[in-house]
């Protein structure tokens, strides 16, 4: 019995059709190894570039009307664990019925205890602290060219001095610097155990 063999010429349309089919197993076996990523994991992804952004150079503002003790130790661990640079601020508003340097004992000394406490807190966080004391006419506008010059990522502010007596935590200098910033905001309202934030026992 003879048996005739068959030869197989291949073709160029059977090459590309094998090529095609031999791209896709590929391309399906990809995808099984690298799924895409889902929507909380790019939520997650975007939150931690946004924060890296966010955090390069904090201000914190204190003033007569501002008070921001309570978001110091928060400020701290933000600026250690990012390692940024971290600057305290006390404006002084000069009421224009006065000289621009007008000598305004009683807000420098509230200057002075703001800014001391600001101190203590850096250090018991580890962190290092630029502190500066500034006169102007305008609260909001000091903090705004202080921003400026600093290159700030974000400006911290806690809440309206007398809030808790009034029910109005947010001051007219809170609302205009937060509505005008050029940079990131973050207004930290005291609330009922706010003042834990920067009683923490250094360990």
């Amino acid at each position: 019995m003879t048996t005739a063999l068959t030869a197989v010429h291949p073709t160029v349309a059977g090459a590309f059709i094998a090529l095609l089919i031999a791209l896709a197993i590929f391309s399906t076996l990809w995808w099984m190894l690298h799924p895409p990523a889902s929507f909380v994991q790019k939520l997650a992804k975007e939150a931690e570039s946004e924060l890296e952004r966010m955090v390069g150079s904090i201000i914190v503002v204190f003033s007569p009307d501002i008070l921001s003790t309570h978001m110091m130790a928060l400020a701290a661990k933000l600026a250690r664990g990012e390692r940024s640079e971290l600057l305290a601020v006390y404006i002084v508003e000069v009421p224009y019925t006065l000289p621009p340097d007008a000598e305004m004992p009683i807000e420098e000394r509230e200057a002075l205890d703001a800014l001391g406490a600001a101190e203590t807190i850096a250090t018991n966080n580890g962190v290092s602290l630029r502190t500066e004391t500034i006169k102007a006419r305008s609260t909001k506008q000091a903090v705004l060219d202080l921003a400026k010059r600093e290159k700030a990522n974000l400006i911290i502010l806690g809440s309206f001095r007398e809030g808790k007596y009034t029910g109005a935590p947010l001051g007219r200098s809170i609302e205009e610097i937060a509505a005008d910033a050029k940079c990131d905001v973050l207004i930290g309202v005291e609330g009922k155990h706010g003042t834990l934030l920067y009683e923490e026992p250094t360990p």
